[in-house]
């Protein structure tokens, strides 16, 4: 606790030094969210200490639970990696009911969570949606048609598409360790387009794949400006209304009544996540409503510059099955296993390098052991 206590000091020092001018006067924010609570990281429960906005409800429509709702169990050497990698929340949907649940460490089906990078899954759906009611023409679309600062030089090659496929040529500094890179500045920061606006174009668009989050930061920027409505009132008409979200979500901002952390911070449970599975397997209808376009689900989960990301969501396989997911930091998941027209999530603290085949391995092999 001591050696703790001197560190705290002299990152406190530093802070301090660096904040003269309110050049980084997010890192107070940063400082105040991580090492004073005694960790390096945000946590997957810390919406509550930054500003959000509500992404509300309609009328809920619960999940039907199966008639063999956890009548089976995780196999041992799955449970061993969950609890491994601290797994708070897991979920299986199959044929639209819940066929297995289970929540540790006081989390329950109503906790919220941070979504972190699985967000970026959300924005390229609601892309989709702009779509579809013309307020974006299509994916070809240039970006600088709603972000005049993308109408010069390289800037002005930029299209949607290359957005969602990650493929922008716009090198953020994307540096997940550093508290000056990106990902700090845009989590922590009070001004999330000022930081974002200050990189540009340096390498041809659609050529090389580059994950880079500031890539959906302009991307939900586009959405913004094309449907005239922040996103998450967006999100609440066309989605989380009418898929019938049992609870609000609430999505980060980077002040009050700000503008949204696109990139990450969409912040429900493991039922309401569940339902963006639901959506994308059944090619983007739910209950028969079309709400995203069916060809615009299919190339989200087609390989676009690389084969194992589309539009935002990742594409791998386990065993036979062919899985798209939304993933995020610290292994928050939604994975689809369309041949099994089975749901997948898993929410928790850490991840590790084999997720998919221990999280949809143990849901394949526990409705395949029924089966047999």
């Amino acid at each position: 606790m001591k050696t703790f206590r001197v560190k705290r000091g002299v990152i406190i020092g530093l802070v301090a030094l660096l904040s003269v001018g309110c050049a980084h006067s997010y890192l107070w924010r940063g400082i105040k969210d991580t090492y004073l609570k005694g960790r390096l990281n945000p946590d997957i429960d810390g919406y509550a200490n930054l500003p959000s906005r509500k992404v509300n409800i309609g009328t809920p429509q619960p999940w039907a639970v199966s008639p063999r709702f956890n009548k089976d169990t995780i196999p041992a050497d799955c449970l061993t990696y969950f609890k491994k990698y601290k797994t708070e929340a897991y979920m299986i949907i199959k044929n639209d009911s819940i066929y297995y649940e289970q929540y540790w460490d006081g989390y329950s089906d109503t906790s919220h969570t941070n979504s972190f990078s699985a967000a970026k899954s959300i924005v390229s759906i609601l892309t989709g949606i702009a779509i579809s009611e013309g307020k974006i023409k299509s994916v070809k679309e240039k970006v600088s048609d709603f972000i005049p600062n993308f109408n010069k030089d390289m800037d002005s090659l930029l299209t949607i598409e290359n957005l969602l496929t990650m493929s922008s040529g716009i090198h953020f500094d994307e540096n997940y360790l550093s508290p000056f890179g990106y990902p700090a500045k845009a989590y922590y920061g009070f001004d999330l387009m000022k930081v974002t606006l200050k990189y540009s174009v340096t390498s041809t668009p659609g050529k090389d794949y580059d994950y880079m989050s500031g890539n959906t930061t302009i991307l939900g920027y586009v959405v913004k400006k094309a449907t005239g409505e922040n996103l998450s009132d967006y999100a609440s008409e066309k989605l989380w209304k009418p898929m019938g979200a049992e609870n609000p979500a609430y999505w980060s901002t980077d002040k009050k009544d700000g503008m949204e952390k696109a990139f990450c911070c969409f912040n429900s449970n493991a039922h309401d996540f569940a339902r963006l599975g639901k959506l994308y397997l059944d090619s983007g209808k739910w209950n028969g409503q079309q709400l995203v376009p069916k060809d615009y689900v299919l190339a989200s989960i087609t390989p676009k510059v690389v084969n194992y990301y589309g539009y935002q969501w990742w594409i791998t396989h386990v065993g036979k099955h062919y899985v798209p997911y939304a993933a995020g930091l610290f292994g928050q998941y939604v994975y689809i296993v369309p041949d099994e027209n089975m749901i997948v999530v898993r929410l928790g603290r850490q991840q590790g390098d084999d997720d998919a085949k221990y999280y949809v391995g143990a849901a394949t092999y526990m409705f395949g052991k029924k089966k047999s």
